[in-house]
């Protein structure tokens, strides 16, 4: 069984909307992060990794529950019953 982190999407950008950051530059540069790799993230093509979850927490103050979820990714072959 294997686990990984995604963004809570939509909690992401509320939090985004409430510490007033109204361009991606504002937000890329508070995370610490290239543009494309925010937008990727928050697009769902790729999932957060260590730099994105600290720049996030960080530049958003939240903790990590109110921004992520761990979830378990199905082993390939196999069907939950």
């Amino acid at each position: 069984m294997s686990y990984t982190v995604r963004l809570r999407t939509t909690a992401f950008l509320q939090a985004v909307r409430s510490a007033r950051m109204h361009s991606d530059y504002a937000l890329t540069q508070a995370m610490e992060l290239n543009r494309s790799t925010v937008t990727r993230v928050i697009k769902g093509q790729l999932n957060p990794g260590p730099a994105f979850i600290g720049g996030a927490l960080s530049a958003l103050n939240k903790q990590f529950d109110d921004l992520f979820e761990v979830v378990h990714l199905p082993q390939p072959g196999k069907t939950d019953s």
